[in-house]
């Protein structure tokens, strides 16, 4: 009570996985940005630890970003992933709304009842998203990085999809998103430099080829990132919350 200024949680579940364009959009939306990190620099190459998260209930909006850990490793998930989870969870249930980008989309998947495992076709680089629902979630092509891909909670409605892999899809006041919405060329630059184990070149891609595409889409996809956060905020976020 007496709040006026709507504040966003970003979930730093890796230290090279900011909010980069999705901050812009949230700021845009008149919204206070925060941000938690889970996995500090330090830890990234020895990851599993416990978290202490932050209570949920003090955001209006919870969005958990990409990491490069697959979410059901048994490790992580005896920690601060089954720890995120449980935290994802109790934020549900209090009605706050939550934002899942990637790593973090997987996880409302798997938080919610469904399922993720293994891609057997991986995406790096931007692809044609179709979208059923384009005013909360835009189609057109939007940046992948990812080698898993989830099956829907049971309740969920698919929003997007490529040939490949559910891209998005909707749980009450949840909304999760395979691909990165919130990528500029100066978040992918920082991707680039950490890629020690030669990921892009195992694709197939040059890290030139990926410079150049984002040069030429990031542009486009950044006023359909305003208005994804814009839609999310106002359709998501601004419905009811359910009665207890």
């Amino acid at each position: 009570m007496g709040r006026v200024t709507a504040r966003v949680l970003f979930l730093y579940n890796d230290p090279l996985a900011t909010e980069a364009l999705l901050g812009e959009a949230f700021v845009d939306e008149g919204f206070d940005v925060h941000t938690f990190e889970v996995v500090p620099r330090e830890r990234a190459h020895s990851p599993a630890d416990d978290v202490t998260f932050p209570d949920p209930t003090h955001y209006d909006v919870l969005v958990p970003l990409g990491a490069r850990w697959p979410v059901y490793d048994d490790a992580l998930r005896r920690t601060w992933v089954g720890e995120e989870m449980a935290m994802i969870c109790r934020a549900a249930d209090a009605g706050i709304a939550i934002l899942g980008i990637c790593f973090g989309g997987q996880l409302l998947a798997q938080s919610f009842g469904g399922t993720v495992t293994r891609s057997l076709s991986p995406e790096i680089g931007w692809y044609d998203v179709e979208s059923t629902d384009p005013e909360l979630v835009p189609g057109g092509r939007w940046f992948q990085w990812h080698h898993d891909r989830w099956t829907l909670p049971p309740g969920a409605t698919e929003l997007a999809r490529t040939a490949n892999a559910s891209q998005a899809f909707r749980f009450g006041r949840a909304l999760a998103l395979q691909f990165h919405p919130e990528v500029d060329l100066e978040l992918l630059d920082r991707w680039l430099a950490d890629d020690d184990i030669g990921e892009v070149a195992a694709f197939g891609l040059t890290r030139d080829e990926l410079r150049s595409q984002t040069d030429r889409f990031a542009g486009d996809a950044a006023s359909r990132v305003r208005c994804l956060v814009h839609g999310f905020v106002t359709r998501v976020a601004g419905q009811p919350c359910p009665s207890s």
